[in-house]
């Protein structure tokens, strides 16, 4: 092959990582590995796709190393600066709405927050929960499976995308029943690319709460051509917000013993207490970033155990083994592909030149499968040790919820080994339309015991 060719063929591989049509059809892991070999870190032409702007490009990190010294050093590779997703706002006000939240800020703003929440996040606050999770998970293991000795589910619907719904309605203290609100809103952020989830309206006005029907009131409607306003946007999402509002005067009347709560009550070394405006975007990292990771984590696990039915049978026999084999699986699946800073100053990286203003994007998906790191990545080893994988990010972003996460994926998985005994596909599963989340719109399984 020659140069050119040669060339040609890696930013194909490019073009195919950044498409998020690609994974409606599986992650090309391939092109991920090539590009990993050659091509470390690698120019990505943002070309407009699927009714989307394009935009000026950015830089795909790929290599394990890489990506943590990328999340490692916000004082080079700023999380506040451009947001954290490939995507650049669309207007200046869309950019200072996306700079107020967590998720996109740097020290010291970030410190403070984290410290906040960090205080809720207790472990008594945790230990209080892993009772509720034991309870929600064995019931909704039961719903599917009763007294039969065998059937058939949609892992993604009936199983995965209403345990971390119940764990969050726990967390922020709201009504149960408006827990399918939290379903739409995540659908509506991280599925915009994916027309099966952008208009997503799951949630039962008839059933909710008051606050819910108040809220809903403000849920925008489609455009003359089917679209609705950019759900990275605060006009994209007023309901949340209204909901989020309510929620937070509900809790300063009649606090509980919930996380949102505690949060609402805390103060900052210099005593300051959390803005109303800080609790919002908050509720919106909860009820968004909360939700959607888990709920794709657990399909995926499930996927890895259909796809290899000896540590389905190991697990079963070992459960002793779960902790670890949540993990791997986690790194096996990787639900968040792609995370984006904006560098600060010039630098090199990889073999990169980049300049300050560029957009790099790290792959945490190409990290966990990075073979300098982990020996016979395609294959989940419940035993391997150690095991550094960036599921739950690195460096002051790591996600202050990886203990929960990992918490409700074992409560879950020890009730569906004992109860559904061996599980098969019965069916293709439907993957989510985006470069950013690896998601499951549907798992089809069959289950029998054994």
């Amino acid at each position: 092959m020659s140069s050119t060719d040669h060339e040609a063929a890696l930013s194909a591989d490019a073009d195919r990582v950044f498409d998020p049509e690609t994974y409606v059809h599986g992650v090309p892991f391939e092109a991920l590995a090539r590009l990993r070999r050659e091509r470390p870190v690698v120019w990505v032409d943002e070309k407009p796709l699927h009714g989307w702007s394009g935009g000026p490009g950015f830089w795909l990190v790929l290599r394990h190393a890489d990506v943590e010294a990328v999340m490692n050093q916000p004082q080079r590779f700023s999380s506040q600066l451009g947001g954290t997703q490939i995507r650049d706002p669309a207007t200046p006000e869309a950019l200072r709405y996306v700079q107020q939240m967590m998720l996109n800020m740097d020290p010291p703003q970030h410190t403070r927050l984290r410290r906040l929440l960090a205080r809720a996040f207790t472990s008594k606050a945790l230990t209080q929960l892993d009772s509720r999770i034991r309870e929600h998970a064995r019931m909704l293991v039961e719903r599917v499976v009763g007294a039969a000795d065998h059937g058939r589910c949609d892992f993604a619907k009936d199983i995965g995308a209403d345990l971390p719904l119940l764990a969050l309605a726990d967390i922020l203290g709201m009504p149960a029943e408006d827990r399918m609100l939290l379903f739409d809103w995540s659908n509506r952020v991280i599925g915009y690319q994916d027309p099966d989830y952008a208009s997503s309206s799951a949630f039962d006005l008839a059933s909710g709460s008051a606050m819910a029907r108040e809220a809903l009131r403000l849920r925008p409607l489609p455009d003359a051509d089917g679209r609705l306003p950019d759900p990275r946007t605060r006009e994209g999402l007023p309901d949340l917000y209204a909901y989020a509002h309510l929620l937070a005067e509900h809790k300063q009347r009649t606090p509980g013993d919930d996380l949102m709560s505690l949060l609402l009550a805390a103060r900052d070394d210099d005593g300051t207490k959390l803005s109303l405006e800080e609790f919002e975007n908050l509720f919106w990292l909860f009820a968004v970033a909360g939700n959607e990771t888990l709920r794709n984590g657990i399909p995926g696990a499930c996927i890895g155990l259909i796809e290899h039915p000896e540590l389905q049978a190991r697990l079963r026999a070992e459960p002793a083994l779960l902790p670890k084999a949540i993990d791997e699986l986690l790194r096996w699946w990787t639900p968040v592909m792609t995370f984006r800073r904006t560098a600060i100053e010039d630098c090199v990286l990889g073999g990169a030149a980049i300049r300050a203003g560029d957009k790099v994007v790290v792959s945490f998906l190409s990290a966990n499968h990075d073979e300098a790191v982990f020996a016979d990545p395609a294959r989940p080893d419940p035993l391997r040790t150690p095991n550094p994988h960036l599921v739950f990010g690195y460096g002051p972003h790591f996600c202050l919820g990886a203990q929960l996460a990992r918490m409700q994926m074992r409560a879950l998985f020890a009730e569906v080994l004992a109860r559904m005994g061996c599980i098969e596909a019965d069916g293709a599963p439907a993957f989510l339309r985006s470069n950013f989340q690896r998601g499951v719109k549907r798992l089809p399984v069959k289950w029998r015991r054994v």
